[in-house]
């Protein structure tokens, strides 16, 4: 009878292991899904600001071809608007801090 205990006592050791092993390789794939998924948001989040530059770089261009054609009064305008939104962001800035 005590041979037998013995041997149930090693199983339930041995199986207790076995389910430790199991819960750090669960662990571990769970942090691969994340990681795969984080890189996932990067990539796109690279994506975007990629598009962003593109678009900024064409609307540089936009306006600088219609400087050069002498369109003060829209030049103007363009000015006036990232003045003002500079001025804005600034209040708002210190305003928060």
């Amino acid at each position: 009878m005590g041979d037998a205990y013995e041997r149930e006592q090693q199983n339930n050791a041995l199986l207790n292991s076995l389910s430790s092993k199991v819960s750090a390789l669960k662990s571990v794939t769970v942090d691969i899904y994340d990681n795969a998924r984080d890189q996932e948001t990067l990539d796109h989040s690279s994506q975007v600001f990629s598009s962003l530059s593109t678009n900024l770089k064409g609307s540089a261009n936009r306006l600088t071809r219609m400087a050069r054609q002498g369109d003060t009064v829209a030049v103007l305008k363009v000015a006036g608007i990232v003045v003002g939104a500079g001025v804005l962001l600034w209040m708002l800035l210190r305003w928060i801090f």
